[in-house]
C-alpha cells in the first residue's frame, strides 16, 4: 500500500513538472528577440552581432530552467552557438518583472555562409528530474550583408630611387687672382701663375660652359675704397682675359652661350671678418680690438681710419689686405653624362652579359630600367644590377618588378618572386620601398593582417609612392574592418576608379552614407564601365531610404556589368525592394 501511494505521488510530481514545462513553452510564444544588426554583417572574417532576450513575465517557474539555443544553418551546415540560459534563482522577481540578458556572439566567416538564416529553439527543462521540452525553431535574423567584401584590392610596385640624375648638372670651378693696391690691371706674373695655368688649361679644354661669375672685391684701407669702381673693374678686367683666352683657343660660336655675371662688392667687411679669423700674424686680444671697431657704430670711413690707431694695423695693411685685393671667378661647366639612349643600349647589353657590368655605373644601370616599359626588360635589368652590387635598392626594384608583373599574371608565381627578392632588401635596409612592396606581397598571398602590419612600417614615402601605396593602404583597411583608417587612406591615395570605389565603400561602412554617394559618382566618372561604382551608390541610397536612387543606380550597374543583376536580387542590403515592382524591372 505505501508503495502504490510513492508510486502515485512521484507520477503527480512528474505531471506537475510537465505542465509547466508545457507553460513555459507556451509563453515563449511572447518572448522578445533582438538581434543587432538584422540581417546579420560580414567585417573583416567574421560575424559579430548581438542578441537581447526578453521573457515574459510568470514565465519562468520556480526551479525551472529557459535555454535558448541559437544556430546559423546555411546549407547542409549548421554552426551551433553558445546558448543563453535563464535559471529561475537568477531571476527571483520573474513573477512581476520580465527577466532579461544580452549576448554577444562571433562567428567565423565563410563565403557560403552568405545565405542562411540565424535560427532559435527554446527549451523549457527541470533540473530535478532531466525532463525537457522544447519550441519550434523561429528564424531571428535572415543571412548575412556581405557589403564589406566588395572590397577590391588594389597593389602597388613601389621602386627605391636610382640615384642617378637625368638633369644638366654644373660643376664649379673656382680660380682667384690678386691686386696691387688701388689698381684694376690683371699682372703678367698673376696670368703666368699655377692660377692662371689653371684657367688657362681649363678654357683650353673647351668645356660646355654656362656662367662665368667674377666677383671683385677691395680691402678697406683708402687707396682702395676711395676708387668706388675699383672691384667692378678688377671683374672686368678678368671677363676680358677671359674672352681673350676663348679667342685664342678658337671658342666661335661658344662663346655666345656663355654668360658672363660681373659682381663688385664695395664696402663690405665679411671678406675682412673671415680673413682676419683666420689670420695668425696677431693675438685673439688683437683681433678682438679690430672686430670691435667694424662690428661698432659708424661709416665705412670712420670704421677705417680708427683700424689706422691700432698697433698692429700696418702689419695687417702688409700681410692681409692683399687678400682682398681679388677677382673670384666661378665658372660652371655642365658635366658630362651619357645620352638616356647609350644608357638604354648599354644596359641591354649589361644585363645579356654582352658587356661588362662595369660599363654603366650602378647608378645608370638602374635609370636605366624606368627608360623602358617592359617589364621583361627591366626585370632583366633589376637582376644585373643586384649582381653588379647587391644593393637593398636592386633587390627592392627588382621584386617591384615582380609586383607588376603578378597584375598581369600569374599572381601566385610572381608573388612568391617578388617576397625572395624582398625579403633580401629587408635584411639590407628595411626601408619604407621594401616595406610597402611587402604589404602588397602579403595581400596577394591572403594576408590582409600581415600588410597592415608591413603598411604601418611603410613610413617616410611621399609624391606618388605615397599615393599609390595609400590605395593599398586603403583596402588593407577595409578587410580588416578598420573603417576611419581606410577613409583616411582612400583619401590621400591616387584618384583612379577603383581608389574611389573603395573609398566610397569604407564610407559606407563607416556609416557616411551622403559623402559615400559623392566618392561612388567620382569612380564612375572615371570609369563608365566600372558596374561596382553604380552597385555602391545604390546600397548607400538603400541605406539613406532613397528609393529613386537604389533603382536608377542599379539600372546603370546592371547595364554596365551584367552580372551584377544576380547579386542584387540576392543581396540583403536591397530585401525591403523585393516586391517593389521598379526594383525587380531594373534587375530584368
Amino acid at each position: 500500500m505505501r508503495n502504490l501511494f510513492y508510486a502515485v505521488a512521484f507520477f503527480g510530481v512528474l505531471t506537475m513538472s510537465g505542465c509547466a514545462l508545457n507553460q513555459m513553452v507556451k509563453l515563449a510564444e511572447d518572448q522578445n528577440l533582438t538581434v543587432t544588426p538584422n540581417p546579420l554583417e560580414v567585417h573583416a572574417d567574421s560575424v559579430s552581432f548581438e542578441m537581447s532576450a526578453n521573457l515574459p513575465v510568470k514565465m519562468l517557474k520556480k526551479g525551472k530552467v529557459y535555454t535558448l539555443n541559437t544556430f546559423y544553418k546555411y546549407g547542409d551546415k549548421e554552426e551551433t552557438l553558445e546558448p543563453i540560459q535563464f535559471k529561475a534563482e537568477d531571476y527571483p522577481n520573474a513573477d512581476s518583472q520580465q527577466p532579461k540578458t544580452t549576448k554577444n556572439y562571433t562567428m567565423a566567416y565563410s563565403p557560403a555562409m552568405k545565405s542562411g538564416n540565424l535560427e532559435v529553439q527554446g527549451v523549457a527543462s527541470d533540473p530535478k528530474n532531466g525532463k525537457s521540452k522544447e519550441s519550434s525553431r523561429l528564424t531571428v535574423a535572415p543571412g548575412v550583408i556581405t557589403t564589406s567584401k566588395l572590397v577590391q584590392s588594389v597593389y602597388y610596385p613601389t621602386y627605391a630611387d636610382h640615384g642617378y640624375n637625368n638633369k644638366e648638372e654644373l660643376i664649379p670651378t673656382k680660380v682667384n687672382f690678386y691686386f696691387d693696391q688701388g689698381r684694376s690691371v690683371l699682372k703678367y706674373s698673376e696670368q703666368r701663375s699655377d692660377r692662371g695655368k689653371k684657367l688657362d688649361a681649363f678654357i683650353a679644354a673647351k668645356n660646355v660652359t654656362r656662367t662665368v661669375t667674377i666677383t671683385g672685391t677691395h680691402s678697406p684701407e683708402g687707396a682702395e675704397r676711395i676708387n668706388s669702381a675699383l672691384a667692378k673693374d678688377r671683374a672686368a678686367a678678368i671677363e676680358s682675359y677671359y674672352k681673350k683666352q676663348m679667342r685664342k683657343y678658337d671658342y666661335k660660336g661658344m662663346a655666345d652661350s656663355i654668360n658672363f655675371i660681373a659682381k663688385d662688392i664695395v664696402m663690405d667687411w665679411k671678406a675682412f671678418k673671415d680673413s682676419l679669423a683666420l689670420y695668425d700674424g696677431i693675438s685673439s686680444e688683437e683681433k678682438s680690438a679690430y672686430l670691435d671697431i667694424v662690428n661698432g657704430a659708424g661709416s665705412f670711413e670712420e670704421k677705417e681710419d680708427q683700424l689706422h690707431k691700432l698697433p698692429t694695423y700696418n702689419k695687417v695693411l702688409r700681410e692681409l689686405y692683399p687678400k682682398l685685393r681679388t677677382a673670384k671667378t666661378e665658372i660652371l661647366t655642365v658635366k658630362e653624362k651619357k645620352t638616356d639612349a647609350e644608357i638604354s643600349v648599354l644596359a641591354k647589353m649589361v644585363a645579356d652579359g654582352s658587356a661588362p657590368a662595369d660599363t654603366l655605373s650602378e647608378e645608370e644601370l638602374m635609370y636605366s630600367a624606368t627608360l623602358t616599359p617592359s617589364l621583361k626588360e627591366k626585370e632583366a635589368i633589376y637582376k644585373a644590377a643586384t649582381k653588379k652590387s647587391g644593393s637593398w635598392n636592386a633587390h627592392n626594384n627588382l621584386g617591384a618588378t615582380y609586383i607588376a608583373m603578378a597584375l598581369e599574371g600569374d599572381m601566385a608565381g610572381n608573388a612568391d618572386k617578388a617576397q625572395a627578392q624582398l625579403e633580401i632588401a629587408a635584411n639590407k635596409n628595411a626601408s619604407a620601398e621594401v616595406h610597402a612592396n611587402l604589404a602588397s606581397v602579403a595581400l596577394m598571398k591572403g594576408n590582409a593582417y600581415k600588410a597592415a602590419d608591413h603598411l604601418a612600417k611603410a613610413n617616410g614615402l611621399s609624391g606618388e609612392k605615397a599615393e599609390g601605396v595609400a590605395g593599398v593602404s586603403a583596402s588593407v583597411h577595409i578587410m580588416i574592418a578598420k573603417y576611419p583608417g581606410a577613409v583616411s587612406a582612400a583619401s590621400k591615395a591616387e584618384n583612379t576608379a577603383t581608389n574611389l570605389f573603395n573609398k566610397g565603400l569604407a564610407q559606407v561602412l563607416n556609416k557616411d552614407y551622403q559623402n559615400a554617394l559623392t566618392s561612388f559618382k567620382e569612380a564612375g566618372e572615371k570609369d563608365a564601365n566600372m558596374g561596382l561604382a553604380y552597385y555602391g551608390a545604390a546600397i548607400a541610397s538603400a541605406r539613406l531610404g532613397q528609393d529613386a536612387g537604389v533603382i536608377e543606380n542599379l539600372t546603370k550597374a546592371v547595364k554596365a556589368t551584367p552580372s551584377l543583376k544576380e547579386d542584387a536580387l540576392k543581396d540583403l542590403e536591397f530585401a525591403k525592394y523585393a516586391t517593389n515592382e521598379a526594383f525587380r524591372n531594373a534587375l530584368k
